[in-house]
C-alpha cells in the first residue's frame, strides 16, 4: 500500500510507494516524475489512462525484488510535466512519449532495459520499442491490442467500449470543460465501467487520481493523448507497418477476460511482433490492480 509521504518539487501526491526512492527529472525540457527501488537489471512500468504510476503499487515491490524498477508518470499525467497541446498532436504523441521515457532510462544511465506497460503506457511502449530498436531487450504488453489495429477495425462493438476515446478526442474545448466540471465523477465512472466484477480501487488510491485530475493540466494532456492516437499516431503507425517494420524483442501479451472483445489478442500481436506469447487473466482491464499476484508471476516468468 502506497504511504503518505513527501516528493521533490511542488504539489507532489500524498502517497509514495514505501521503499522506493523519487525525484523528478527533466528530460528535454519536460519533466518526468519518477520512483525506483531494487537493483538487478533495469525494468521500466508504465501506467494507463486515468491512472498514474500507483497502478503498479501491489506488482513493482515483487519486481524490485530482483530488478532495478523504474516506474513514471507519462508526460501530461500524475506529476509529470503537462506542456501545452499543439493542433498537429505532435506534443502528445506516441512518439514523444515514448522519447521522454528513453531520456529518462538514459538519465538513470540505462541504455538498454525491459519494459512492462499497460493501457496507454503500452501504446507508449509499443512506439517506443518501434523509434528506439534494440533500446528494449523485453516487451510486456497488458490489456491492448495495437492502436492501427483498433482504428482499421472499428465496429459497433468497438466503438462502445472505447466510446471515450472518441469522446476525449472530440475538438473546441468540450471535452476539457465537462470533465472540469466534475473530474471525481468522470474518474471513478471511467475506471468503474471497466473493472472486473465486484472488484474495487482502494479510496485513498481513487482519491489520488482524482487528485490528478483536478489539475487542468491533466485533463488537456491526456485529451491530446487521445486526439494524437487518432491523429498523427495513426499516421506514425501506418508508415511503419507499411515499411514492414515489427517489434524486434519478445513479446508478452496479457488480458483480461472480462476486458477484452478480440477472440485472438495473440494473433492479433503476430502481425506486429514476430515473437509472441501470453495469456489471459480473470480480470477486467485494470490487470495490475486486479490480479498483482498473477501479473507479477507472469512478468517474473517473461523478464530476464
Amino acid at each position: 500500500m502506497p504511504t503518505a509521504g513527501h516528493q521533490n518539487g511542488p504539489a507532489a501526491s500524498p502517497l509514495l510507494l514505501p521503499g522506493f526512492d523519487y525525484q523528478r527529472i527533466d528530460v528535454a525540457g519536460v519533466t518526468i516524475n519518477r520512483a525506483i527501488r531494487g537493483t538487478g537489471p533495469p525494468l521500466l512500468l508504465l501506467h494507463g489512462y486515468p491512472e498514474n504510476h500507483l497502478v503498479w503499487r501491489d506488482v513493482a515491490p515483487a519486481l524490485a525484488e530482483d530488478h532495478t524498477v523504474v516506474l513514471a508518470d507519462l508526460r501530461g499525467y500524475g506529476d509529470s510535466g503537462k506542456p501545452a497541446p499543439d493542433t498537429a498532436g505532435l506534443v502528445y504523441s506516441k512518439r514523444s512519449m515514448a522519447s521522454d521515457q528513453v531520456g529518462l532510462m538514459r538519465e538513470l544511465g540505462f541504455g538498454q532495459f525491459q519494459l512492462a506497460s499497460h493501457d496507454r503506457g503500452a501504446r507508449v511502449a509499443h512506439r517506443l520499442v518501434l523509434d528506439h530498436p534494440g533500446t528494449v531487450t523485453r516487451l510486456a504488453v497488458l490489456d491492448i491490442l495495437p492502436t492501427r489495429h483498433v482504428l482499421h477495425n472499428v465496429t459497433r462493438a468497438v466503438a462502445a467500449a472505447n466510446y471515450f476515446w472518441f469522446f476525449l478526442a472530440t475538438g473546441n474545448g468540450i471535452p476539457e470543460h465537462m470533465i472540469a466540471a466534475d473530474p471525481g465523477y468522470w474518474v471513478r465512472a471511467v475506471t468503474g465501467q471497466l473493472l472486473g466484477e465486484g472488484v474495487s480501487i482502494e479510496r485513498e488510491v481513487m482519491d489520488d487520481y482524482i487528485r490528478c485530475f483536478r489539475d487542468p493540466g491533466t485533463i488537456a494532456g491526456s485529451c491530446a493523448d487521445m486526439r494524437s492516437a487518432l491523429g498523427v499516431d495513426l499516421v506514425h503507425d501506418d508508415e511503419t507497418f507499411a515499411a514492414g517494420q515489427k517489434v524486434e524483442c519478445p513479446v508478452l501479451v496479457l488480458w483480461g477476460t472480462q476486458s477484452m472483445a478480440a477472440s485472438d489478442p495473440l494473433g492479433v500481436w503476430q502481425q506486429y511482433a514476430p515473437d509472441v506469447h501470453g495469456n489471459a487473466l480473470p480480470t477486467g482491464h485494470f490487470l495490475p490492480e486486479e490480479a498483482p499476484d498473477l501479473v507479477s508471476a507472469a512478468l517474473r516468468d517473461f523478464l530476464d
